[in-house]
């Protein structure tokens, strides 16, 4: 059974905006922390934003603050991630995951129950 569901990716210019959309089974979305990371070719997968079960809790990584926003949608089962003034650097596979908590996404490494198949975002200059 297909449990996470990336979509939303595409090519768009610098300076531009994408808003991802992750769907979840409802099991899923309502025991765990939503989040997102993103693997650029020849990369390691990098943490880049994950949201609570809670309203309000949100976790950031440095590269992104301020210009990404991560919010979940109970009632859809959705979490999404709006990203504004896209840069070059932010080209890359970005997968939806769950987690237990929080702090367990955002970890190093991530404690994560669950992964997407990824979604493509391209950034021209």
């Amino acid at each position: 059974q297909v449990q996470l569901v990336e979509s939303g990716g595409g090519l768009v210019p610098a300076g531009g905006s994408l808003r991802l959309s992750c769907a979840a089974s409802g099991t899923i979305f309502r025991a765990n922390a939503m989040g997102w990371f993103r693997q650029a070719p020849g990369k390691e997968r990098e943490f880049v934003a994950a949201i609570s079960r809670n309203v309000g809790i949100t976790s950031y990584a440095d590269s992104v603050k301020g210009r990404f926003t991560i919010s979940r949608d109970n009632a859809r089962n959705t979490v999404y991630l709006q990203m504004h003034t896209l840069k070059p650097e932010d080209t890359a596979v970005y997968y939806c995951a769950a987690a237990g908590a929080l702090a367990y996404m955002a970890s190093t490494p991530p404690q994560t129950n669950y992964w997407g198949q990824g979604t493509q975002v391209t950034v021209s200059s």
